[in-house]
This record gives C-alpha cells, structure tokens and sequence, in this order.
C-alpha cells in the first residue's frame, strides 16, 4: 500500500501559486474537441511550388501541442530549405516520391512510407517523381 504523503501548511501555500499558474495555463490552451475535418473545407495556402492545407493546431487533454496539414509538392520541387526546429515531425506519403534528408542521410519514400524526425535535427524534402507528391505533416510538441 502507498506511503501517504504529508505536507506542511507552508509547504502547502508554497505550491498554490504554481497549481494557479498552471490552470492558468490551460485556461490558454484549449483541447482540441473531437471533429471530422473534410477536405473539400480545408483553406489553400500556396508557396512557391507547394500547396499547403493546414487541418488543425491545439493541444490534447494535457497540455500537448499537435498540429497536422496536408501538403501537395510540385515536381522538383521543395517545400522549403533543410532546417530544423525544436518540435518533432512526422511525414505520411499519400502519392508520388520524395527525397528525405535527415542530418545529412537521404532516403527515397513513396506512397505509405512514414518518415520521423526527432527533435532539433536538420530535415529536407525533396520531390524527386514525376508527379505531385501529396503528404501529411504531423507536427508534435512546440517550439517553446
């Protein structure tokens, strides 16, 4: 059986003001509600040879951030530099090919393949076929 676990009235009133900043927190992060997202609805954001559409951004019961958008990449095209960031990626190929690059490795990916990457690493994408490449982008945790 557990040990119960005593604190003390200061120890106590020490604690208060962080369990407050932390509902306060959430009171800011609104958890994403269960919804169906067509894609007929989703608005069209085009740069340069990719066309974006962003699905949803918020965060989950507790406190997690999740995004996800949908991204259509012209023939030879990429969707930026390689870069990086603090979040982590996931990549799901619905159509064509592309060339991944994570810290310097490359790997052809077609339709189904799942491509990962961790926090921090220096990724790119490539679209090496001949046809648009059309894919998921599931972004986890933030920035911050």
């Amino acid at each position: 059986m557990p040990k119960a676990t005593h604190f003390s009235r200061r120890e106590l009133c020490l604690m208060l003001p962080a369990l407050a900043a932390s509902s306060a927190l959430a009171a800011e992060r609104p958890v994403l509600p269960s919804k169906v997202y067509q894609f007929k609805d989703l608005p069209v954001q085009t740069h340069g040879p990719l066309t974006m559409r962003p699905v949803f951004e918020g965060y989950t019961h507790d406190g997690f951030r999740v995004a996800m958008h949908e991204s259509d990449l012209a023939p030879g095209g990429m969707p930026h530099p390689p870069h990086h960031h603090r979040h982590e990626e996931m990549f799901m190929l619905r159509q064509g090919e592309l060339e991944v690059t994570i810290e310097g490795k490359s790997s052809r990916v077609g339709p189904g393949s799942v491509v990962y990457v961790a926090s921090s690493q220096e990724h790119g994408a490539r679209n090496v076929g001949t046809t648009h490449a059309q894919y998921f982008v599931v972004e986890l945790g933030s920035d911050k």
